[in-house]
């Protein structure tokens, strides 16, 4: 069975995690300032991420607090959770290479200037 690529916020969510661990809203500033702005995950689609990353064992709860009379949750990633980063980032790593090696033995169209 051939493993898929990562979504994209799963790939931010996870690689947000990595240094340290974070909660919900924290996650949020993480994503956005990692992908420069492009990616802006909503509460909602957070949240179910989170859910899915703990079911699959790749983040757990790392602590729960009260803040405001609110619970509050602090996700860190697992051992499999960093094993998966490391695999995921060296496939993109190696498209990446791949990528540039093509571009740099691409051959010009006549008359084309660089």
């Amino acid at each position: 069975m051939t493993e898929r690529a990562m979504q994209e916020p799963t790939l931010l969510l996870l690689t947000a995690l990595a240094d340290a661990p974070r909660h919900g809203y924290a996650l949020i500033q993480e994503v956005d300032a990692i992908s420069g702005g492009r990616v802006k995950l909503r509460t909602g689609t957070l949240y179910g991420a989170l859910d899915r990353l703990l079911q699959q064992g790749l983040i757990e709860v790392a602590a729960e607090e009260i803040v405001d009379g609110r619970a509050r949750r602090t996700y860190a990633l697992t051992g499999a959770g960093r094993g998966v980063l490391a695999t995921e980032a060296e496939r993109l790593r190696a498209v990446a290479a791949e990528a540039q090696r093509r571009l740099g033995g691409a051959v010009r169209p006549r008359g084309a200037t660089a």
